[in-house]
């Protein structure tokens, strides 16, 4: 059975989409980009500060479906420019231990929603 997951601790949804859908104990989630929940306006100060507001943006997420970063087991990340990528790769790392990192791919993209510069989405398994 399918189950809708919402939380106002991530940005609400911009379009015909949820945060993510509960399907038995696998966790589909939405792309995240760098909008502040509590504002709606986007955090572009820099990189890092982008992808560390991507990712707790997931965190919240995923928090709301009563998992963590440990039950993420595929994430995709969204790029602008692969030359962000080293700086969007140190913080994404701080949010998983390595010995159990997910499987992901990283793309380069010509294009992400409201002109920013990343967009992770994630499969977590309970």
């Amino acid at each position: 059975m399918k189950k809708i997951i919402y939380t106002d601790k991530a940005p609400a949804p911009i379009g015909p989409y949820n945060q993510a859908v509960l399907i038995g104990n696998t966790l589909y989630t939405s792309g995240q980009i760098a909008l502040n929940p509590a504002t709606m306006e986007l955090v572009l100060n820099d990189i890092e500060t982008e992808t560390k507001q991507v990712m707790e943006n997931m965190k919240a997420v995923l928090e709301a479906a009563e998992m963590t970063f440990e039950n993420v087991v595929k994430t995709t990340i969204f790029i602008m420019d692969m030359g962000d990528f080293a700086r969007i790769n140190s913080v994404y790392a701080a949010y998983f231990d390595e010995s159990n990192a997910p499987a992901r791919e990283t793309v380069q993209v010509a294009g992400l929603p409201k002109g920013v510069n990343v967009e992770i989405s994630m499969i977590a398994i309970r």
